[in-house]
Formats: C-alpha cells, structure tokens, sequence
C-alpha cells in the first residue's frame, strides 16, 4: 500500500467520523432545544434546529 492510498483512507475515514459527530451534535441540540452557532461566509450565524 503506498502512502498517498493510506493518506487517502485514513482522509476517508476522519470524514466519515466528522460527519458522524456532526449528527450527534444536531441530534442532541434538537433533544435541548438550543442554537447551533457556525461560522459562514465570515460571520457568526446562529440557527435553531
């Protein structure tokens, strides 16, 4: 296995792992019913789930 193979499963895997994480966090602001804040197109954005 050469190395850019091994760069690209373990890019592969923390994507995966990231957007999991994102839908937990999604998840559990929904269950309390809090903002999510986010930084886009350089400002501060608050958004309720």
């Amino acid at each position: 296995m050469e190395t850019n193979e091994r760069i690209l499963i373990i890019r592969e895997k923390i994507l995966a792992g990231l957007k999991e994480s994102y839908k937990k966090l999604v998840e559990m602001k929904r269950k309390n019913k809090s903002v999510i804040v986010i930084y886009k197109d350089g400002a501060i954005v608050k958004i309720k789930p």
